[in-house]
């Protein structure tokens, strides 16, 4: 089986390290991996960790990957961010790390597990198409599947190239792609309107009245950041209670913007209030620019379907998604998917039927909207997170992740919420698979 797997970052990293174990491993009752490609649009390992200060396109004309700030700093402890096999090294008396440890971490995950030669820099997948060919049954596809073509540019060379594959994982993250709420009025608004992904220094707000949209994780710690030289920073957001976090005094909560004017904004309220830029912190969309329609997969409303466990496509699954899941203990959750992908694509476990699968996902996009959630949230773990890990587990009969790690993660979750400002203070220990204790 030749397997491609597209992006070397985190989750790219976990798919091709467990790949070359398959590679190397004598044990070919399952049949055996002869080939693992890893193709890498930039010329680094570490996907979203790198950062760039540069924003819009990069050298050969591609849209700059990356989101991460200058001074960002992990939002959950890293105790809870390490690969089961890998973790990171607790060598420090802090628990939130900065990106560039974060990034350091991953480059000696991919040295440790000797992944460099298998991954091909300034290759960009161009395309992804399943071949008109058929294969017939044979004893290491758990089922008859398509061959997978993949075109890729190589940026250097400035040449296009087709493989064939048996298998595809795609790793290509999702904090990418900006997703922009359409309000009434934006196209006359004056002033400057600037998504996250382009966010870099705090510099660009000096002595501004800025209006942050969105208060997830990123537009909270940004409202924070930027209040350090702004004028003025309204955080608007639907909330039905204000957030606990006590910000500077100059940072305004306040409800949704419905609308914009030449140097105002209105919120949900009919209040008013300057504006010299809006900033959005509305997260991302899932894309895949490089998958052909007649892959199977598309996205509907922010929900990548259809997918069983979020993971394989129903209709050709030996094409996976490494990733998808939101909130979540990422680089763990990478090495339980990956695991979990191989034992059906070698047939150590048997795939459901067809049906079965679709019956699955249709049954917990139900359960989602039960709880007043849309397809949007679909991939949305939280607090839900260790039943995932433990329903992966339990199917395909692999290791499952530790209690602790989604303990840890809610925990952390909450002190954010509570205690922007200081919450990553705390340093953490964990004591075994269930338990840990704050050190401060």
């Amino acid at each position: 089986m030749r397997v491609a797997v597209i992006g070397a970052g985190g989750a790219g990293l976990a798919a091709v390290r467990h790949c070359v174990a398959f590679l190397k491993s004598s044990d070919q009752k399952y049949g055996k991996i002869t080939e693992v490609v890893c193709y890498e649009k930039t010329d680094k390992v570490g996907g979203t960790w790198v950062y760039v200060p540069e924003t819009g396109v990069d050298h050969y004309g591609l849209p700059i990957h990356s989101s991460m700030y200058e001074s960002l700093r992990t939002n959950l402890p890293k105790e809870v961010m390490g690969y089961p096999d890998f973790p990171i090294p607790n060598h420090t008396d802090k628990s939130y790390l900065t990106r560039t440890e974060i990034l350091n971490f991953l480059n000696q995950y991919c040295d440790h597990f000797q992944l460099r030669p298998y991954i091909q820099f300034l290759h960009n997948v161009e395309c992804v198409e399943p071949s008109s060919d058929l294969e017939t049954k044979n004893n290491q596809l758990s089922q008859s599947v398509r061959k997978w073509i993949v075109t890729v540019k190589d940026l250097k060379k400035n040449i296009l190239k087709r493989e064939t594959f048996d298998g595809v994982m795609i790793c290509n993250g999702h904090y990418f792609e900006p997703n922009v709420p359409t309000i009434e009025g934006q196209s006359k608004f004056q002033g400057d309107q600037l998504h996250s992904h382009d966010y870099r220094v705090p510099d660009i707000f000096i002595n501004k009245n800025v209006i942050v949209i969105g208060a997830g994780p990123s537009g909270m710690d940004l409202a924070l950041e930027i209040s350090n030289k702004a004028k003025q920073v309204i955080l608007s957001h639907h909330y039905p209670d204000p957030i606990h976090t006590i910000f500077p005094e100059n940072v305004i909560q306040k409800g949704d913007v419905v609308k914009f004017e030449e140097t105002e904004v209105i919120f949900s309220d009919d209040s008013k209030e300057k504006a010299d830029v809006i900033f959005y912190c509305t997260g991302y969309k899932y894309s895949f620019p490089f998958l052909k329609k007649n892959c199977g997969v598309k996205v509907d409303s922010n929900m990548v379907t259809p997918l069983w466990k979020h993971l394989l496509s129903v209709e050709n699954p030996t094409l996976a998604f490494i990733g998808l899941p939101f909130y979540v203990c990422a680089f763990s959750m990478f090495d339980l998917q990956v695991q979990f992908v191989l034992k059906f694509w070698f047939n150590e476990k048997k795939l459901p039927s067809k049906n079965e699968m679709l019956t699955d996902e249709v049954m917990e996009l139900k359960r989602k909207m039960e709880k007043g959630l849309g397809k949007k949230h679909f991939h949305m773990m939280g607090p839900e997170q260790g039943k995932y890990y433990d329903d992966l587990a339990n199917i395909a009969g692999i290791t499952p992740l530790p209690p602790v790690l989604t303990k840890l993660h809610n925990e952390s979750s909450m002190r954010f919420l509570d205690d922007l400002v200081h919450y990553r203070e705390d340093h953490y220990k964990i004591v075994d698979d269930f338990n840990f204790i704050q050190l401060n």
